[in-house]
């Protein structure tokens, strides 16, 4: 469905329709907002490519019927690219990744050469798993517990008790399978399948829009997981959007572009959210002045401020937000981020990579997410939370945590070093899954209907999905 995306257009169905009738029109839109800033945007981010994709119904059975799922396992997750581990996960030969999505099962292996090899987690005597469960290691063999098949980190066949018995094994002919496996941004990827595009190809133009942004160049400082009640679509699509903050989120209508948020759609597997901080929403009655919108942008406690902390004559809470986060992160991060424009300090600029990454590039939410299916059950997800600091200039590197795993009926900001304001904005946006979820099986007319503008992102995401499922093969 989505063959009619033009690379550097919009898809033909948008070419009859004025999308800024379908804007909101009571607010600015995001360019008009950053072409005020004191410190302008990068190139990237000045530009703009939304998709009308038609305003039909979507049906509800995608997000809990056991064929379709069963389906995108076999379509979507053993086809596509998906991120594995940052690189700094297996810095050294021998260390290793185990990655797990629904049932299959990955152990992503450091080589002597460092480059990285991939191999299914399966024994080829009698399928035992090598790794038992997600994490890191390291090791000098790939062995398997139950009866000790080993195999060297290169996947050619080692060892095997009892050679004697198993003459009719060819060792060449013995090597563990392999995914492939790609590198961008300081992540390692794998593709499960020898065939399709290469990452570079599947990433497009991800890598361009980020040519400026040092991603590989950051480490994880926080890594959050929680299992959630829900299918993996219906997990990020609920951060695909901002039409939801009216009403999950109105504490944040102060000082946040809600209804005004910019949807991009840049190719098949590529889409882009753009928000405003140190702006009134649209839906607030009553706005506020800048002195009143920095003091809603102001992390820690008031006694703590600096007291140059003010907006000035002529200035925007933006601008000043962004000059006192450029010196503080400076500081902390022991780098240089005085060449940082005033929206990549503030504004929430989110990139969302087919089939299950969500990836921030601005410095004062430097997040990524993912979203994986657990098992074989349609109703359950994995979603993590990773904040991604800059590297310290000439600095040690941190070493990156250990998952924290969130229990389900716990919070977000029980997690050791997550923000607890920012750990309820993510309590409330799970809380609606579960009733969503189960709402879509009680649905009596067994559809949604999608925004045209605001939940674009959604329906490119199901349009995607779709185009990979009609796939032959």
């Amino acid at each position: 469905m989505l063959d009619a995306i033009i690379p550097h257009g919009l898809p033909e169905s948008a070419q009859g329709a004025d999308l800024a009738a379908i804007r909101c029109p009571d607010a600015p839109s995001m360019q008009q907002i950053i072409a005020t800033d004191a410190m302008p945007p990068p190139a990237v981010l000045a530009m703009e490519q939304p998709a009308f994709l038609g305003s039909e119904p979507v049906n509800v059975n995608r997000y809990f019927d056991q064929t379709i799922f069963d389906a995108e396992i076999e379509k979507i997750w053993k086809k596509t690219w998906q991120w594995v581990c940052r690189e700094d996960h297996i810095p050294e030969p021998g260390d290793y990744y185990t990655y797990e999505v629904a049932h299959l099962s990955y152990v992503v292996v450091r080589q002597d050469d460092m480059s990285v090899r991939a191999f299914v987690n399966s024994c080829l005597h009698r399928s035992t798993k090598f790794k038992r469960g997600e994490g890191i290691g390291s090791g000098d063999n790939i062995r398997c517990p139950y009866h000790g098949w080993t195999w060297n980190n290169d996947g050619t066949l080692k060892a095997v008790p009892c050679a004697w018995d198993f003459k009719h094994i060819d060792a060449a002919k013995t090597n563990l399978p392999e995914a492939r496996v790609g590198h961008w941004g300081g992540f390692v990827f794998i593709n499960p399948s020898a065939e399709g595009p290469s990452l570079e190809e599947f990433l497009a133009p991800l890598p361009e829009h980020f040519k400026d942004w040092d991603i590989a160049g950051r480490h994880v400082s926080v890594h959050v997981a929680k299992e959630l009640p829900c299918n993996w679509k219906t997990a990020q699509e609920a951060f695909l959007e901002s039409y939801h903050v009216l009403e999950t989120h109105p504490q944040l209508l102060k000082g946040v572009g809600d209804a005004n948020v910019q949807y991009d759609c840049h190719s098949d597997h590529v889409t882009r959210f753009y928000a405003a901080s140190g702006v009134n929403s649209p839906h607030l009655a009553q706005p506020l002045s800048e002195k009143e919108l920095l003091a809603t942008m102001i992390l820690g406690d008031k006694d703590s401020r600096d007291d140059s902390l003010d907006v000035q004559d002529g200035e925007t809470a933006r601008t000043v937000m962004a000059r006192h986060l450029r010196k503080i992160m400076g500081e902390a991060y022991q780098t240089d981020l005085s060449a940082v424009s005033d929206s990549e300090m503030i504004d929430t600029i989110e990139y969302h990579v087919f089939p299950n990454m969500v990836l921030f590039p601005g410095l004062s939410l430097p997040m990524v997410y993912r979203f994986r299916p657990i098992g074989t059950d349609p109703n359950r997800t994995l979603f993590e939370i990773l904040f991604l600091r800059p590297n310290p200039e000439g600095g040690r590197v941190p070493d990156p945590p250990e998952p924290y795993r969130v229990a389900e009926h716990e919070s977000y900001a029980s997690a050791p070093g997550f923000d607890p304001a920012m750990g309820h904005v993510y309590d409330q946006d799970t809380d609606n899954l579960r009733a969503q979820q189960q709402g879509f099986r009680a649905s009596a007319r067994g559809v949604q209907n999608l925004g045209n503008y605001q939940e674009s992102r959604i329906r490119h995401f199901q349009m995607v999905i779709d185009k990979y499922l009609a796939a032959e093969g």
